[in-house]
């Protein structure tokens, strides 16, 4: 059943920036847009299983720190190669200062 997880304060994470957030044996990426919105995406590359929280955020895109592969994180889609496998995403909500995401047990 999904249940709502407090990831991180909303200070926690500059505009344009990540940071990872990890629950049990899940490793997620949360993100800042410049819009001011939050998302939550897996926190590892599909193309060669690095953590993404060590990539470069521009715009709504998180550049992979090892290949410079691309996705955007508010769909998950692979923007540049080598990664051709999407991300995926989860639900966020903002509450009080603290982002959740939405995770099954």
């Amino acid at each position: 059943m999904p249940q709502w997880i407090a990831a991180c304060a909303t200070d926690d994470i500059d505009e344009e920036d990540v940071i990872r957030f990890d629950h049990g044996a899940q490793t997620f990426a949360i993100y800042h847009s410049p819009e001011g919105e939050f998302f939550a995406t897996a926190g590892r590359c599909t193309h060669e299983d690095v953590h993404l929280c060590d990539g470069l955020v521009m715009g709504h895109l998180i550049e992979c720190p090892k290949h410079n592969g691309q996705f955007d994180y508010r769909t998950g889609a692979a923007k540049r190669a080598p990664v051709c496998e999407a991300l995926r995403t989860y639900p966020v909500k903002v509450e009080s200062g603290q982002v959740f995401v939405q995770v099954a047990e």
